[in-house]
């Protein structure tokens, strides 16, 4: 699809698809691809993102006859995506990372935690990578809702009602089920540290 198409609004794209205009999918794809990556990105493991980001736009070309249009495409694009993460996380949630998938510099650096005794220093003396080698690690113990919720809110950085509105769940659920899943990887980061293997 040339220049011509790129102007077209979305609600004119999605009728065209929906008349069997692949070319004019192919449009979708473009529009949204960087944000479809960018949410599968902060939810999956790196070497699935391209297989769970083909999963969305997937959904999203098979459920465009059902979009209402009562909120922005890309928001609706962006719950599907959600969705798929959770998904994703609901296939894999009995092959939790092994403790061996820690690189040999994160083993160190919580051998050099448990010598402190404190968990505070958790975060005062990793790097980045390791700390996010160990955050990986660790959100692989929590269920699929667990992972999503606590991702969506406190990583990504999103209010409880986005929140919510990405997930289908009230405010007070996500509350809710957020701080839950604040505590129970604390807990389980807490017991990486103190040498029980993560499992609270």
């Amino acid at each position: 699809m040339g220049p011509m198409g790129d102007g077209l609004p979305d609600r004119e794209i999605i009728a065209r698809v929906i008349q069997g205009d692949a070319h004019c999918f192919e449009l979708l794809l473009d529009r949204y691809r960087l944000r479809v990556l960018g949410i599968v990105g902060r939810h999956v493991p790196s070497h699935s993102v391209e297989d769970v980001s083909q999963e969305v736009f997937l959904e999203v070309y098979r459920s465009l006859g059902s979009f209402s249009g009562r909120s922005p495409l890309a928001h609706w694009i962006s719950r599907i995506a959600v969705r798929c993460c959770v998904d994703f996380w609901r296939r894999h949630r009995g092959r939790e990372l092994p403790m061996s998938s820690i690189s040999e510099d994160g083993q160190r650096w919580m051998d050099s935690l448990l010598a402190n005794d404190s968990v505070e220093d958790f975060q005062k003396s990793a790097t980045a990578k390791e700390a996010q080698e160990v955050l990986e690690f660790a959100l692989t113990r929590l269920s699929a809702e667990e992972r999503t919720v606590l991702t969506l809110v406190h990583l990504d950085g999103l209010s409880v009602k986005e929140a919510a509105d990405m997930l289908g769940w009230t405010s007070v659920l996500v509350k809710v089920r957020a701080h839950r899943s604040r505590c129970k990887l604390r807990k389980i980061i807490e017991n990486l540290v103190d040498g029980s293997g993560g499992v609270p």
